[in-house]
């Protein structure tokens, strides 16, 4: 990456991707640039406009609704698993690239970041890019209250400043949560793609960015490739050459073919994020609704052996009247009377 130091000497790391707030918006895009292995780094330490609410109860896939402070642990928790790095600081200063180098970010905390691309992701807080281009179209609340114009970004997030993305209620969308993680989403991957384009020399059709696997078997043989390729190969533009352009395309569609994952595959990612889920909930509702949906034995089989020994030693299970499989089978019982008088 070019070096794009400022007027002094403070040391700086060089990042592909900063993403300025860890909120819906932020985490979504981050987590579309890490996975496409672009190196990210998050900064969050602002006053995130999700904090507003009480409950969160229209996210979809959260039937019964989620808290607050568990949607932020699974966002962030998403970040690091992806392979970005969640950093509390807060971002003060973004100066643009001059003569083709790199962003130069500053933090509170006096870090300094030269990054490639730039995604502003907070609700509140812009003071950061009014400084970053003078010709920043400016909206003003009362006579000396300039904002940035929300108006300004397209639908990707872009700006006047090549490389600067803004997502979320920043860039004039709902603060709805799904519509953040939707628009900070969208902007990750247009961020992407234009690097396809711009860097990578693909264009429209391969260089569109996709993020998503698939059963092994969907995108096989030879017959496809050369299908995929030949598709790939209608809108080249005029000035690449013929056969590069068909090298390259034909690499696009073998990366396809790399998205695929066998049946085992998918069982061993469901159990996978079924424990990274659980590792965010209450201890002791997950031991109640394992002992209302599971059998006791089952229960009993999960628990170490020791620990059922000692129990049993203790004589906590004769003292109750039962066995430890009676105890929970009545837990579940209740449970389940529990569940019905709510």
């Amino acid at each position: 990456m070019t070096d794009a130091a400022g007027a002094d000497d403070t040391p700086a790391t060089d990042r592909d991707v900063v993403v300025v707030g860890g909120g819906p918006a932020g985490t979504a895009a981050a987590v579309f640039t890490a996975r496409y292995g672009f190196d990210t780094v998050v900064f969050d330490r602002g006053t995130s406009s999700l904090r507003q609410c009480a409950y969160l109860e229209n996210y979809p896939g959260f039937p019964a609704g989620v808290d607050i402070d568990t949607t932020y642990d699974l966002f962030h928790d998403h970040i690091e698993r992806v392979g970005a790095d969640l950093v509390a600081d807060l971002v003060t200063t973004v100066e643009p690239p001059a003569d083709g180098g790199a962003f130069r970010v500053e933090t509170q905390d006096g870090r300094t970041v030269r990054a490639r691309y730039v995604v502003a992701a907070t609700t509140y807080d812009d003071a950061y890019l009014l400084d970053c281009h003078d010709d920043f179209p400016r909206q003003y609340e009362g006579e000396d209250e300039p904002r940035f114009d929300r108006d300004h970004p397209d639908e990707y997030g872009r700006t006047a400043v090549d490389g600067l993305y803004v997502a979320g209620p920043l860039a004039g969308v709902e603060s709805q949560v799904a519509v953040a993680v939707g628009h900070g989403a969208r902007v990750g991957l247009g961020l992407v793609t234009d690097h396809r384009y711009e860097v990578e020399g693909l264009w429209e059709g391969p260089g569109d960015h996709r993020d998503w696997v698939v059963e092994q078997g969907r995108w096989v043989g030879e017959e496809w490739l050369e299908n995929i390729t030949e598709y790939h190969l209608e809108d080249v533009p005029d000035d690449l050459d013929d056969d590069e352009a068909r090298q390259r395309a034909r690499e696009v569609a073998e990366t396809r073919q790399e998205w695929q994952i066998e049946a085992d595959e998918v069982a061993r990612r469901r159990g996978q994020g079924h424990r990274a889920l659980a590792a965010h909930l209450d201890t002791d509702v997950l031991v109640e609704t394992a002992v209302e949906r599971a059998d006791p034995e089952t229960v009993l089989d999960a628990l170490p052996d020791d620990a059922v020994e000692a129990y049993t030693a203790d004589g906590a299970a004769g003292a109750a009247g039962g066995s430890v499989a009676d105890g929970a089978a009545d837990g579940a019982a209740d449970g389940s009377a529990d569940g019905a008088s709510r």
